[in-house]
């Protein structure tokens, strides 16, 4: 490039490209934004990084007659601008997502349009430069951008989930194919994750579950455990994230706010049976949103009850009803509820190691 110009070749080269990106955008593949073309050769470097076989069926929605193969799950992984190496976090992450209830019914087609969060465990987190630290919801960092992408083209191209035609989320969730994570498991006071989902410590893993929205928590002035978690309930418990009888939440907390919590002696379990007990609000309060009443699983409106019963928000003290991760920098007391969509598998999927021999040609 020279005076702000690109030479012939280049500019032949940019041509061709621009010319592939636009036809996939004719073919309906795209999400909006451009994607990466999937030659041959590049599909089959990103199948190169997998034991499995081309073909295996990873996963099938039944009602839609609609199945993901493993080359599918790699042509749309090479669309969303995914390095090969990154195909067996991709494999892992579609794993767990497999493993959870709402993705093999109908979540995908919720009229909440919820989004998958993708939580990343182990050297893989470092070796593949997953970001677990400061800004860690947000843009910048290639490897949590185009994992999470790729699920979501995987949705769109393989099961036929599109907006406005299986798609029918009523206004949807910002980000939805965007929120990849890894825990920052260096700053943390607990076990990861992963460790919740069967895997051990020090395991490559990735955990996923569907979430409906994420609501911080910003909390800097109180050194009192109790206080700072008394504020995490009050924002879980919030009336309009409840439709059922319960309801399930996350917390992603910060470094601070977990190293706090630890050092008066809460270990992780401690923290979600804290809040087990406390989320939830009086009769009265549900009243007032119209949810003081349960009809079959559906809170509805009834002028019968007791103002001062207390209805619980979780329906147990289980880790899949309020998965606890830890990530983002140590430089303000800032954290993440997410609003789980219906309840976490408890289940993590391993990452398969990497293969000897794999060759990556430039992406």
């Amino acid at each position: 490039m020279t005076g702000g110009t690109l030479d012939g070749q280049v500019t032949d080269a940019l041509d061709g490209a621009h010319q592939s990106i636009e036809y996939m955008y004719d073919q309906g593949w795209t999400d909006g934004l451009p994607v990466v073309p999937a030659t041959r050769e590049l599909v089959d470097a990103f199948l190169a990084t997998t034991s499995r076989p081309a073909d295996e069926v990873i996963g099938r929605l039944d009602h839609l007659k609609r199945e993901v193969s493993v080359q599918l799950a790699a042509i749309n992984a090479v669309m969303a601008g995914c390095r090969p190496e990154y195909f067996p976090v991709v494999l892992a992450a579609w794993d767990a997502l497999m493993a959870e209830r709402s993705t093999v019914g109908g979540g995908w087609q919720s009229t909440s349009g919820p989004a998958p969060l993708i939580v990343v465990n182990g050297p893989v987190r470092r070796r593949l430069g997953f970001n677990a630290t400061g800004g860690v919801f947000g843009p910048g960092f290639r490897a949590n951008a185009t994992v999470a992408r790729a699920i979501g083209l995987i949705v769109r191209n393989a099961l036929g989930v599109v907006p406005h035609v299986l798609e029918q989320a009523t206004q949807g969730v910002p980000g939805r194919w965007a929120m990849c994570i890894a825990e920052n498991e260096e700053e943390s006071p607990w076990e990861p994750l992963s460790v919740d989902g069967g895997v051990a410590a020090g395991v490559d893993a990735v955990s996923t579950t569907l979430l409906r929205a994420s609501e911080f928590v910003d909390n800097r002035h109180t050194d009192d455990p109790e206080a700072l978690l008394g504020d995490f309930a009050d924002t879980i418990s919030r009336t309009g994230s409840w439709i059922f009888r319960h309801a399930s939440a996350g917390v992603v907390f910060c470094p601070e706010h977990a190293q706090m919590l630890a050092a008066a002696g809460m270990s992780k379990a401690g923290v979600r049976d804290w809040l087990i007990e406390r989320c939830g609000r009086s009769e009265a309060d549900l009243a007032r949103a119209g949810k003081n009443h349960v009809h079959g699983n559906v809170r509805r409106q009834s002028d019968d009850g007791d103002p001062g019963a207390f209805h619980r928000y979780f329906a147990d003290g289980a880790p899949k009803n309020l998965p606890i991760v830890v990530a983002g920098a140590r430089n303000a007391g800032i954290s993440m509820v997410v609003r789980v969509f219906s309840n976490w598998s408890g289940i993590s999927a391993r990452v398969e190691p990497p293969r000897d021999g794999a060759t990556a040609p430039a992406v």
